[in-house]
This record gives structure tokens, sequence and C-alpha cells, in this order.
């Protein structure tokens, strides 16, 4: 597994998992204000770009980051957050070691599983991959995530580098993703995001997060698309993360 890392090698880890097409760079705000405190460390979602594995499933991306973490943290780690199919890598983590982390944050991840569109998704990849280094195609499939243009350079290089299978597997993976109930056993303090802007699938899907996980706490940000809240307002983000950390030790 590869990994972005920000920060004392000694400090508490933060761990970040990127969202489905994006990378490291994701959270690149975020780290440059944690790095002050905490380990930050982002794994490379399995068949993304810096990736060394082809994406097989939510499933085994979330055993393999359980084992880089059983080898390099002693199996635990202060905090883990994820967004879009980086929060259903965290999800499923959590519902697999329910003690990997003693606080999560879930962004905008899905778990109403849409069977019409994980049918539609492979045709749609395969007739379109070949525009994916047109510019004018980039460009406008980065238009459409609403993510500030400065990350434009970054995203177009790193979706280059995704191959064709794994753009179709991850992406209908996402599609397909629900709630494993082992997920209420978890011990760690959730805490669920999504933007007020964002689609009614990800509205619901953090409702039944919510209500799955006792103790959870689910907020709205306001005005916000899906993934704005950590890729656009990372300083913002970090706050939040750093806040909760506090709450939550002093509360464990």
């Amino acid at each position: 597994m590869t990994t972005k890392e920000y920060g004392d090698k000694n400090a508490p880890v933060v761990m970040l998992l990127h969202g489905g097409g994006l990378a490291w760079w994701n959270y690149r705000d975020a780290a440059e204000v944690l790095k002050g405190r905490y380990r930050v460390v982002i794994p490379a979602l399995d068949g993304h770009a810096d990736s060394d594995r082809p994406f097989t499933s939510i499933e085994d991306n979330a055993a393999g980051i359980i084992g880089y973490i059983d080898e390099n943290f002693g199996g635990r780690v202060s905090f883990i957050g994820g967004l879009s199919l980086g929060g259903q890598v965290l999800l499923e983590m959590l519902s697999q070691r329910g003690n990997i982390c003693g606080t999560a944050f879930v962004e905008s991840a899905s778990v109403v599983p849409s069977k019409l569109m994980a049918a539609m998704l492979p045709p749609s990849v395969w007739a379109s991959y070949g525009l994916i280094k047109k510019q004018w195609f980039a460009r406008a499939q980065f238009k459409s995530l609403k993510i500030k243009a400065e990350l434009y350079d970054d995203y177009y290089r790193d979706s280059c580098l995704i191959s064709k299978k794994d753009m179709t597997a991850f992406l209908t993976a996402n599609q397909l993703y629900s709630l494993k109930e082992s997920l209420g056993g978890t011990s760690a303090r959730v805490h669920i995001f999504c933007g007020s802007k964002e689609t009614s699938q990800i509205k619901r899907s953090a409702e039944l997060i919510h209500s799955a996980v006792n103790g959870s706490s689910f907020k709205v940000i306001d005005g916000a698309y899906h993934g704005q809240f950590s890729v656009n307002s990372g300083k913002e983000y970090a706050k939040e993360v750093q806040d909760a950390l506090v709450k939550d030790q002093a509360q464990a």
C-alpha cells in the first residue's frame, strides 16, 4: 500500500481516505493544518493513481487498510475520515473491525444501492474512457465536480493514471454498496456529514448511517455539493477534526 504522509511520525495518527477518482490532494489543505499536531496518513485507494493494487471491491480495500494499520500502527489509529468511496471503505472498515479508530468522519458516502446505475456504468465508462485524456472533456468532468479550480492539474494528471478496468470497478462498487449489520457494533465515535445540495441518495444514506450507529452525530453542510467540505474547505474540515478529537477523547 502506498501513502502520502504529513507531520511527526511519533504523533497520534489521523488517516484520510480520498474520494473515488481523486487522490491524496483531496485532503491537502486539511493535512497542512493537521500536521502540526498529528501524523496524517493518506493511503492511495486501490485502483487509483499511485496505488500498487488494482481495485477489486470495497470490502477488499477495507481489509487491506486494516492490515496496513495492524502492521504499522498496532491495530488502531486515533482518527479515520473518508469521502464518498473513501467513506464507504471507512464504513466497511468499521464493520470489519469496530475498534479500528477512536473517531471517524463519514462524508457523503452512499449506502443506498442503485442496481440501475450500476448496470449503466460499465458501458458508459467504456464509451467515454478514451476521452479522459482530452483536456476539453477533462475540464467538463472537473467542472461537474464543483471543486476548486486550482485542483484541476492534480485531477487531470491522476485521472489519466486510472485504468479503464479499475475505473469501471470502483464506480460500479460505489453504486452497489450497502450497510453491514455489524457496523452497529463499532466503538468509534462516528460523525456523519453531507452537503445541503447533495443528491437524495446521499442525504438518505447519511440518515441511514446515523440511524445504524448509536451515538453518532449528523451535520449538514449548508450550501455544499458532493465532497466540497473536505476538498474545498480543508481548513474548516481540519478544525472539525481537531474539535471532535478533543471532545471525543475527553469523553472516552
